[in-house]
């Protein structure tokens, strides 16, 4: 399974990321690398807790593009 995340730079260092298909899924960490390993863990820790409890497991129908304006 795929799930878009959308990742946050925090203005005092590190990243944080959130997970829109998965309501309450974040996590963070210093470098790109480390916030995308959390997420992942975070993300397969919140499916385990929905099979566990026997909740419907969310497809992420999320498409994600970056637009661009004029400034």
């Amino acid at each position: 399974m795929e799930y878009s995340v959308v990742i946050h730079k925090e203005e005092e260092g590190g990243y944080w990321v959130e997970v829109p298909a998965l309501p309450g899924c974040y996590s963070q960490g210093e470098t790109l690398e480390e916030t995308l390993a959390n997420a992942k863990e975070a993300i397969e820790l919140y499916l385990e807790v929905l099979r566990e409890e026997s909740q419907v497991v969310p497809k992420d129908d999320e498409v994600v593009f970056k637009v661009s304006v004029a400034a």
